[in-house]
């Protein structure tokens, strides 16, 4: 089989690609040029396309670059802007693989007659008996990603492939030394590429919006301080609101953007019934009924049962849980917390 695989630099798709030229595969190892701004974090700097291209050598596999500059612009570096403008909490890198590791790549993989796209996501792809595909966490729970491509469907899945999907990390890291790649004690990206560690989210959102000050209050309605920027607070943020020491921790319960005015309140101000998702996707049909709910990349699952009305998921918490900030994912999966069924962003 021909193979494109998807390598950022790091130890995960350095060791995809040498799994899939020891199973015979017909690899060429790729690397998505995607944000030609400053970047020390993620998967965009020089020196990861570098740290690719020197696998790819030691592999003795063709290597490529794609500069995909533009769509990664177009559809993660705006919106991000714009959802800040907006008061809403994006997801770029989960933006980033719809609109362009799962799309734009898949594109060029058909142009150039590959048979399948691989990356060094930990997660897995099954089947049921009827020959449905199926979306699985990683065998490596604590590395587990499946919430980060829980949008990809039949046809995607059908043409993707996931080489360390179930491999623990260590083992990732192990087969990595095994043969001296350089990749092999490269720490993990936790961070979003075109955000840099010195200037950080303020200072790239700074010099593109206008930020605006706001107003904090409390439940009440009762003024309690001020904000510099209400384009950088989020729903559950605790620091960074100017509130006095010493009292009871107050978090943000609702971020009002178009009149300036954050609420802060205590932890219980924060449980909410359920939640709504828009932008649904789904690994197969649409599911209703009772789901474990995962609203952040690391974060548990919870109870819940969805209601599916037209294009929104209604999900009734089983107890109480906190706020999702809007714009956050949400993702579904069955009752043993290991299949992905589907998800959508949080209203």
């Amino acid at each position: 089989m021909k193979v494109m695989c998807a390598m950022s630099g790091g130890v995960d798709s350095s060791v995809a690609a040498l799994l899939l030229k020891e199973a015979g595969h017909e690899v060429v190892g790729v690397t998505m040029k995607l944000w030609g701004g400053d970047s020390d974090t993620g998967c965009c700097s020089v020196s990861d396309v570098d740290d690719a291209r020197r696998v790819a050598q030691q592999l003795d596999i063709d290597h490529l670059v794609f500069n995909f500059g533009d769509d990664f612009d177009e559809h993660v570096v705006e919106p991000y802007v714009q959802a800040h403008v907006d008061g809403i909490t994006p997801n770029p890198c989960i933006e980033c693989n719809r609109s362009v590791k799962f799309a734009r790549l898949a594109e060029r993989a058909d142009l150039l007659g590959f048979d399948a796209v691989a990356t060094g996501h930990h997660a897995a792809i099954g089947h049921l008996a009827d020959g449905t595909l199926t979306l699985e966490r990683g065998h490596d729970t604590k590395k587990d990603q499946s919430y980060v491509v829980h949008m990809l469907d039949q046809g995607q899945l059908a043409r993707t492939m996931f080489p360390v999907g179930g491999m623990d990390k260590s083992e990732v890291r192990a087969r990595a030394a095994e043969i001296d790649l350089r990749t092999a004690d490269k720490p993990d990206s936790q961070d979003v590429c075109f955000i840099t560690k010195s200037d950080g989210r303020e200072t790239f959102l700074g010099d593109r919006i206008p930020f605006r000050e706001a107003t904090v209050v409390d439940m009440a309605g009762a003024t309690v301080g001020n904000v510099e920027s209400v384009e950088m607070v989020t729903v559950g943020q605790r620091k960074g609101l100017g509130l006095p020491g010493g009292g009871p921790k107050r978090y943000v319960v609702d971020v009002d953007v178009a009149n300036q005015v954050v609420t802060v309140g205590d932890d219980a101000d924060l449980l909410r019934p359920g939640l709504d998702v828009t932008d649904l996707s789904w690994v197969a049909e649409p599911v209703a009924g009772d789901v474990r709910v995962q609203c952040s990349a690391h974060g548990a699952t919870q109870h819940g049962r969805v209601v599916i009305d037209g294009r929104t998921a209604h999900v009734a918490w089983n107890a109480p849980q906190r706020r999702v900030a809007p714009g956050q994912s949400v993702v579904f999966y069955d009752e043993t917390d290991r299949r992905v069924l589907g998800g959508g962003i949080c209203a």
